[in-house]
């Protein structure tokens, strides 16, 4: 897939962070609000997008007792929300519409967000969700092979994209009874890939070698023993 030209976000009617304009960037299918914008006018960005906000405020920036590990259960969501480089973006089409070029279009989106970013800690930071609400929430087939798919090249080009659903059956880490990407509503996660990002790509040997390829010379020692674990982990398997 091809993402379109990277299209800017539209000006400001009031002071905020670079990336958090108060008039929501539209183009094309998708609407994008910071978490400022849907505080400051939940009803225009719909009632998803305040769901989904409320989930990632009171889920993902706290701990909980089956992750496995101290901390948040998302690292990231917090420092994003706290910098305002935290959005959402929603989808003005029908049911039927087409989810690669809505992907496509997120990613155009997050382009031009981080266009706007001088600072390296802002570009890390900078978090864009796209609610799927048309998606079944009883069934997450559709999300998960549009999130496979669109995973290959995000990786590639130095990004991550993860899917969260009601019923997703991905496992914790740490805890693999925990489920940990269940969301209320169907949704996919775009972020800078990161170098603590190796446990989520050593399954695949392309994500591997793009993650190789852009962090090798600095993967920290803790990092590098897990890789090795992983590697080995996976040719037992496939030799067992």
């Amino acid at each position: 897939m091809t993402a379109p030209a990277a299209v800017a976000p539209s000006a400001p009617s009031a002071p905020l962070a670079p990336a958090a304009a108060a008039a929501a960037a539209v183009t094309g299918a998708l609407r994008v609000y910071s978490a400022e914008q849907i505080d400051a006018s939940r009803a225009a960005a719909g009632p998803e997008a305040a769901e989904t906000l409320a989930w990632a405020r009171a889920f993902l920036t706290t701990t909980h007792p089956d992750l496995g590990r101290s901390g948040p259960v998302c690292p990231y969501t917090q420092p994003s929300l706290r910098r305002g480089l935290f959005h959402i973006a929603v989808a003005d089409t029908s049911p039927g519409g087409d989810l690669p070029a809505l992907v496509a279009e997120l990613r155009a989106h997050y382009d031009a967000l981080l266009a706007d970013l001088a600072e390296e800690s802002d570009r890390e930071l900078l978090t864009v969700l796209l609610v799927l609400p048309q998606l079944d929430r009883e069934d997450s087939t559709v999300l998960d092979e549009l999130q496979r798919k669109a995973k290959d090249e995000f990786v590639e080009q130095g990004l991550m994209i993860g899917q969260f659903h009601p019923v997703c059956e991905e496992p914790g880490l740490w805890n693999r009874s925990f489920r940990p990407l269940r969301s209320p509503v169907p949704l996919l996660a775009v972020r800078k890939l990161l170098v603590f990002d190796l446990p989520f790509l050593t399954g695949d040997e392309a994500h591997l070698t793009h993650y190789l390829a852009r962090f090798a010379p600095e993967v920290p020692a803790r990092i590098r023993a897990q890789l090795v674990t992983s590697v080995r982990a996976r040719h037992q398997g496939a030799a067992a």
